[in-house]
């Protein structure tokens, strides 16, 4: 399953999924077969280590306990499971209504992110409006093409973790529907900068 790491096609919602949705879906992955819930945990982090842990760590008694667990293995992967992730996350384009100085933009700063660390650039856009995702994405790689490399990986995790967070939170809100059925019902999630690949 593709997933991109920033924003995009972007919704933004004012509230949150409301808690019987969260508490449906929770169920609903509290029941998956272990193959099916590391396959949908994937889709929200890259590292299999965490997707792994994550379920075997079943049950979960609501959604606060999934995302703190969420949160506790994301900050115990070692380097090679957090490459592993940086790994899973491909950077995506503007949104098609972007002009085209912005996707130039957009591209060219991609390219040297890329170039400069080795992996996609990776940010969490939950809390910004749709308007301000594009500017956040080009103002967060210029800041951070400054970092080292052991800094920009430490942001980089933090990010991942946000990003999981808000894609586990989606997960559930969507009841784990089939990807064609949430496709059809639901916005596109708020960390996909309009398209394709796993990153930001």
């Amino acid at each position: 399953m593709s997933r991109a790491s920033h924003t995009g096609h972007p919704t933004h919602h004012t509230n949150g999924p409301a808690d019987a949705d969260l508490a449906l879906g929770l169920r609903r992955f509290n029941a998956l077969p272990p193959g099916d819930a590391e396959a949908a945990l994937l889709a929200c982090c890259g590292s299999r280590r965490w997707a792994r842990r994550m379920a075997a760590h079943r049950p979960y008694h609501d959604a606060d306990s999934l995302l703190a667990g969420a949160d506790e293995a994301g900050y115990d992967l070692a380097p090679a499971d957090l490459a592993e992730a940086l790994a899973a996350e491909a950077s995506s384009g503007p949104p098609h209504s972007a002009p085209a100085a912005a996707r130039t933009a957009l591209r060219a700063a991609h390219a040297a992110y890329e170039s400069s660390f080795g992996h996609a650039f990776v940010i969490s856009l939950d809390g910004h409006r749709p308007e301000e995702y594009l500017d956040q994405v080009l103002a967060g790689i210029r800041a951070r093409l400054s970092h080292d490399p052991d800094h920009e990986r430490s942001v980089s995790a933090e990010e991942l973790r946000r990003l999981a967070r808000g894609r586990l939170t989606r997960l559930l809100a969507s009841g784990l529907r089939t990807e064609a059925e949430a496709a059809a019902t639901t916005p596109v999630a708020a960390d996909c900068i309009a398209g394709s690949g796993h990153s930001g």
